[in-house]
Formats: structure tokens, C-alpha cells, sequence
């Protein structure tokens, strides 16, 4: 606690201390009150300026320190000084004094609050960001709700202090008004409970909820102003309950709940069913990165006590292999297992036409329009090409396109640029590296993996380049060339003033890139760009509806757009690009699609996972250290090296680490990153645990088989407790067994 706040919280502790000690508090009751009006009404007629100046100061620090008797001294001022006059005083000293202890408490207790309950605060700073004023008014209306509390926990809060101010202000003035009243006729109460009696109370809670109901009643005023265009284009009846536009995973699985509940759902997807995922990300690549390893695993055979050997294949058919893996798992997201549900699946491209009504454009050549009560955006994201000046001279590849383009090479290319240094770029480059490729992965910032912390980005760097990639961050690419070869066909260098017509055979592809104010050259055969996804924003009728994007679709807590029967899930609506993260969100779209009327549910992004698949694998949930820090959220870290696993040492795959961050001096989970052998898997149980609220020392208490990887999570809880053992206790225990032996 810096000096400041230590100083101020003994000059409060003082104050309130000699209240107690003085027994100040026998001059606020009310007894005491009725005893002193004539006295304090002389008083007032002989020195009125006097009388106001204290009164207002004695009621200001009575607010400031939440000292007991907010009542009484209402009661007086209406006593001394009138309705009007007495409600003016009090307004303005119990707003300040309301004030003072908002921002006491913001100053001595926020920080500490805020380093241990970070990540359970952020949801309510939001809220207060977005519409704190409000809640902060219907509290102050209802005088049942203690006052100096409001004013300690809104302290804790990002609220602006003019904001506290003035609804504080206008939100007391009628439970003031009304004590303010009560004080004129002092002389005809017998208690300060009399005042308020239960039909005046069941009015303030009335007056309370007011704001609640206005509020409702907007909304609906809202909703009707949105859908007032397309007022005379609403449907009297529906078609179905819910069609779902995409057929990725945020789009299956909203169909596929809809369909468990008994709901009609139609679900529209133009080309692949299975989307990104299936087609072009997690299944191809996890099956290009499986071939990779064992070609790597037979180079180091003897690591293994084996000969190393040469892998000797063809590309063709590693990439045959890919597709085959494909082809096995398309039927778990085909038409024939969907329409089996009872999804009606249309092949075809869905068109928002009105709120109500998507035209879809079928593969056929018909157009089929349909209404629905709701409407699921599932569109997904493409990868992002940047502008690159004649990238499309040189021709280039994404993670969509390579898996056909690859297909149809007779070996793997030689040389390969890879342009990004996120998950996708990294598990390409390391995964066609141990092909056999030349690899160059062009990264412009000064790391790859850059959400990951320092350490984990260095370590997976070294990785990399341990398999022949040639890493290069801090590299600006910024054109692409065609540009005369220097080796011929038989390998000899050729003189460069040649004749300029010139074949396909006679120039090379060359990436020119810039580090520390020079330019390279990067000669390459095949140009992988991996340089992120951007959702779908395009062709379905988005922009006629009006319905706002950015980066993705704007949509609420509830995921809603602005039209509340359309909402978005997966890609197309972030801030995550995981297809778990969409089968997640699907599910928050689809209940409250089919029964937000009802009751609608906020996404939850608490405990998100996420996994990049190079090797040794590098998985997370919750915080790491750098997120920590930007987010001012105290921590402590634990660190269990998985070169001290006995499973991983059997299986040659002693590296890495199980990183815990927990909230400091308990055994609370804030994250955790694993880097090492199936570091994805491992992840799951602390998944499980910071999603049901269980600390390291569940874990350690929980059995794990031996010899298993799933140790090193029991290994990692063991350190924190080791750290937090209580030593004074232990030295007690041991004089207690040397007492024992005599």
C-alpha cells in the first residue's frame, strides 16, 4: 500500500475511533433530536449563516465516513431550516458526502480489488460502462438499499465521478424530499420508523423499478423503430423457426440444437458442408502435421534406439492422405447425417431479403424464398491476402487454396515462403520443413506467436529453426517480383544481361522484404500467405438490411444484431476465429433465437481455450503473463518443467513446461499455458477447473495415472503448494516428531 492511501486510511480509522470512543453517537438519535429542536431552531435565528456553514459540514463528514445517522441529521435540517431551504442543504451535502466516500474507497480499495478479482470484475465494468448511470439511479430511488454501501462498491467501479455525482444528486432527491418533510413536523413523530411507512416504502420500490419498466417499454419503442421499414413485409405466419446461413461449425451446430428441440430449421450452405474446419483448416492441416512428424521422427531414430533414416515418399501421396482424412470425417457434418436430424439442408446462396425472409439461390439454377421467426448468420471468415504489390503476378497460396493446389505437385515445393508468424503460418512452415522444404517464415513483427508470452515465443522459434526453417521477425514485406533466374536448369550461374524475352523457366519468384532500413530478396518457388482470417462480410444482404459491421458483425451481448431475430455466431461475429468457440457461441444464438422471449442468455467468454499445433504443441486458457501485465491483474506463476516427467522422458519428448497463473497467495486459477507433448490435451483438466471455480489443490488431490503426460498438471499444483507450504506450522510439526522420538 503506498504511502498516500496508508496515511488516509489512518486518519479514517482515527475519525471513526474517536466517534466510537467520544460516544458521539448519543447526539444522533432521535430522542436526542426532538430534546435539541428548540435549542438548534435559536440557535439558527441568532447566527443562520453559522448554523448552515456547520450543519452542512458536520452532515458532509457524517456521508464521507458512513457513520450511522444519515437519518437523524436529515430529520434536523428539515427541523431547522424548512422544507425547501432544509432540502437544498441536504441535496448538495449528501451528494458530496456520497462523493467523498465513492472516491475514498476507490482510492484505498480499488487497486487491491481490482489485482484479485480482475477477471470476475470485467463483465461489471462493462456493464457500468455501458449503462452504470442507470442502475445507479434505480438504486438511489429506493431508500431500502443502504446508501453508504452504494457508495463504497461504486467506488470499485470505472465510473466517472461526475457521473456518480449528479445521478446521485437527482436519484436521492425524492427519498431526501420525503425525510426532508418528515423533519418540518418533528414535533407530531414518535420515531424515524414512523415515517416510513410500508404503503411509502412499497412506493419508493415502485418509483425503483420505474426506471426497469421505462426501460422495457424503450426497448420495445427501439425494436419497432428498427423494424418500421419493413413493417408491411412482416410475415403473419412463418415457414420455419430458425434458418441458419453456413454450414462451419457455428452453423451446424445451431441447426443441430434446433433440430434436438423439435424446432422446423432450414440450413443453407453453398458450397462444403463442414466449412473452414473440415475443408481447409484444423482436419487437413492436423493430418499434414501428422505425416510431417514422422518423417521427422524417422530422421531421429535414434533418439528411439533406432537407425535414423531418410524418409523416402511422394508428395502425392501425403497430400493424397489429407484429402482421404477429410473424405473419413465428412460424414459427420454431411447433408445425408444433418437431413437423418432433421435439418432441411439447402445447397444453394441464402440472402437476407427482409428481417423475416432469406432468398436462397440454389446450386440448381431455382431461387426458393423462406421466412423464419429468427435468423443465425454463420458465414465464417476467408484468409486475409494483403496488398501486397505483384503478389498476383508471382501467384500465391492460402490455407484454403494449398490443399488442392499441393495436391496436383509431384513433390513438396523447394523453396517456400510462408508470410505470417501466427498459428497457421507456424504449423506450415515447421510441418513442410520436415518434408523437406526450404522454408522462410516472413514475419513484420519482432516475434511470431506474439499473444503467447516471450518465452513461449522463443522457444517455438527455436523450434522452428531447429527443423530447417528460417525464421526472419521484424521483416516488412513489401512486394513480390518476377525477376530473371541466376541458375539454369543444369545449376550453373548465368550472366544477367540476357535477351529479355525469356520463359516461365527463365525468371524465379522472388519476396522483397525489408529489415532495419535494408532490402532483401527471398527467392521462392511457392508463397503460402497466412497472415489471419476476416469474417464474411459480403453477398448476404447484410449491407440492405443496414445491419452494422466492422471487423465482423456488430452484435450484442445476446449476440443480436440490431434486428434482435438475427443473430451471429462463430467467425463472422469474434472476437474468436476457433471453431470451438463457434460451436459455442452457436449455442448461445440458437436458445436465444428460439427462446429469447422467454429468457436470453449472455455468451460467456470466461474460459476460452486455444491450441497452435507445431511441435512441441503450445496450448492456453485464461491469462498469460503479458495479458497480466497490460491488464494491471496481480498473479503469481508456477512452473513445473515437463523435462522432469518421467512419461516424458520415456517418450524422448522432455521438453517444455506447464505454466500456472494464480491469483496471489491462493490457489485460484487466472491461466495457464502448456508447451510440450500433447500440451492440448493436458490443457482440458484445467479448463474443467477454472470453468467450475476449482484451485490447484483440487488437482493435487486428484489421482493421475502413472505414467501418464496428465501428471505434469499434478506436478505443476505440487509446486504452488510446496511455495505456500506453511513453514511456521512444519517447524512446529518437527519439534513435535523430535519431542516423539525422545
Amino acid at each position: 500500500m503506498r504511502l498516500r492511501q496508508t496515511v488516509l486510511l489512518l486518519l479514517l480509522a482515527l475519525a471513526i475511533g474517536a466517534f466510537v470512543a467520544l460516544d458521539l453517537g448519543r447526539f444522533l438519535s432521535f430522542e436526542q433530536l426532538k430534546a435539541s429542536q428548540a435549542g438548534f431552531e435559536q440557535l439558527h435565528a441568532e447566527q443562520p449563516l453559522a448554523v448552515v456553514v456547520v450543519y452542512f459540514l458536520v452532515y458532509v463528514l457524517a456521508t464521507a465516513l458512513s457513520i450511522p445517522g444519515a437519518v437523524i441529521i436529515t430529520l434536523a435540517g428539515g427541523a431547522i431550516f424548512g422544507l425547501w431551504q432544509g432540502l437544498l442543504i441536504v441535496s448538495f451535502a449528501s451528494t458530496l458526502g456520497a462523493t467523498l466516500a465513492f472516491l475514498a474507497s476507490r482510492f484505498l480499495l480499488r487497486d487491491w480489488v481490482e489485482a484479485r478479482f480482475g477477471q470476475r470484475l470485467a463483465d461489471i465494468h462493462l456493464g457500468v460502462d455501458r449503462e452504470g448511470g442507470f442502475y445507479l439511479f434505480t438504486l438511489r430511488l429506493i431508500p431500502v438499499v443502504p446508501f453508504f454501501l452504494i457508495n463504497l462498491l461504486m467506488g470499485l467501479t470505472r465510473m466517472n465521478t461526475w457521473t456518480y455525482y449528479w445521478v446521485s444528486q437527482v436519484g436521492m432527491l425524492a427519498g431526501t424530499a420525503v425525510y426532508v418533510n418528515a423533519g418540518t413536523q418533528l414535533a407530531q413523530l414518535e420515531s424515524p420508523q414512523g415515517i416510513l411507512s410500508p404503503a411509502l416504502l412499497g412506493s419508493f420500490v415502485l418509483l425503483g423499478i420505474f426506471p426497469l419498466i421505462a426501460r422495457r417499454i424503450v426497448a420495445s419503442v427501439q425494436k419497432r423503430k428498427v423494424y418500421a421499414r419493413w413493417a408491411n413485409q412482416r410475415p403473419k405466419t412463418f415457414d420455419r423457426n430458425l434458418i441458419v446461413i453456413g454450414g462451419g461449425a457455428g452453423g451446424l451446430v445451431s441447426a443441430y440444437i434446433a433440430a434436438a428441440v423439435k424446432a422446423k430449421v432450414t440450413l443453407i450452405e453453398a458450397h462444403k458442408m463442414g466449412g473452414d474446419c473440415l475443408n481447409y483448416g484444423c482436419v487437413p492441416s492436423k493430418a499434414l502435421i501428422k505425416s510431417a512428424k514422422l518423417a521427422q521422427q524417422m530422421r531421429h531414430a535414434s533418439q528411439y534406439g533406432l537407425s535414423d533414416a531418410s524418409p523416402n515418399f511422394s508428395f502425392k501421396p501425403v497430400m493424397q492422405r489429407v484429402h482421404d482424412v477429410i473424405k473419413a470425417i465428412e460424414p459427420h457434418d454431411s447433408i445425408a447425417r444433418y437431413t437423418g436430424l432433421g435439418v432441411e439442408v439447402l445447397q444453394g446462396y441464402g440472402k437476407l431479403v427482409n428481417p423475416w425472409t432469406v432468398e436462397v439461390a440454389l446450386n440448381d439454377g431455382t431461387v426458393q424464398r423462406l421466412t423464419a421467426r429468427s435468423i443465425v448468420i454463420a458465414a465464417g471468415a476467408r484468409p486475409f491476402v494483403p496488398p501486397l504489390p505483384g503478389l498476383d503476378d508471382v501467384g500465391y497460396v492460402t490455407s484454403d487454396t494449398l490443399w488442392d493446389e499441393f495436391a496436383q505437385l509431384d513433390e513438396v515445393p523447394k523453396r517456400l515462403v510462408v508470410l505470417g508468424g501466427g498459428p497457421i503460418g507456424c504449423e506450415l512452415a515447421q510441418s513442410f520443413a520436415r518434408l523437406g522444404a526450404n522454408v522462410t517464415q516472413v514475419e513484420m513483427g519482432a516475434r511470431i506467436m506474439s499473444r503467447e508470452d516471450v518465452e513461449v515465443s522463443e522457444l517455438a522459434k527455436a523450434s522452428l529453426e531447429a527443423d530447417g526453417v528460417q525464421v526472419l521477425t521484424g521483416h516488412k514485406a513489401l512486394r513480390c517480383e518476377l525477376r530473371p533466374s541466376t541458375v539454369t536448369a543444369s545449376g550453373a550461374k548465368q550472366p544477367m544481361d540476357r535477351p529479355l524475352a525469356m520463359t516461365s523457366k527463365d525468371v524465379e519468384k522472388c519476396l522483397i522484404v525489408e529489415h532495419n532500413g535494408q532490402e532483401q530478396v527471398i527467392p521462392f518457388d511457392q508463397l503460402i500467405c497466412a497472415v489471419g482470417r476476416v469474417a464474411r462480410l459480403q453477398g448476404y444482404g447484410l449491407e440492405e438490411l443496414g445491419i452494422p459491421t466492422q471487423r465482423t458483425v456488430d452484435t450484442n451481448e445476446y449476440l443480436q444484431t440490431i434486428y434482435p431475430n438475427i443473430y451471429a455466431a462463430g467467425d463472422v461475429a469474434g472476437p474468436f476465429q476457433f471453431t470451438h468457440t463457434a460451436a459455442h457461441q452457436a449455442w448461445y444464438a440458437t436458445v436465444n433465437a428460439l427462446f429469447g422471449e422467454w429468457k436470453l442468455f449472455k455468451a460467456d467468454y470466461s474460459v476460452i481455450p486455444w491450441a497452435t499445433f507445431i511441435d512441441p504443441e503450445v496450448a492456453r486458457v485464461g491469462l498469460n503473463e503479458q495479458e497480466a501485465k497490460e491488464k494491471n491483474i496481480a498473479y503469481e506463476v508456477t512452473k513445473y518443467g515437463i523435462d522432469d516427467l518421467d512419461r516424458a522422458i520415456a517418450d524422448s519428448e522432455a521438453r517444455g513446461f506447464v505454466k500456472v497463473l494464480t491469483v496471489p497467495g491462493k490457489d485460484r486459477i487466472l491461466g495457464v499455458t502448456i508447451v510440450g507433448a500433447h500440451a492440448a490435451d493436458l490443457l482440458a483438466e484445467y479448463v474443467l477447473a477454472m470453468k467450475h471455480g476449482l484451485g490447484l489443490n483440487k488437482i493435487l488431490g486428484t489421482i493421475h495415472t502413472y505414467p501418464t503426460m496428465s501428471e505434469a498438471n499434478k506436478y505443476a499444483a505440487g509446486e504452488w503448494k510446496r511455495a505456500h507450504a506453511p513453514q511456521r506450522l512444519l517447524a512446529w510439526v518437527k519439534k513435535y516428531h523430535d519431542w516423539r522420538r525422545g
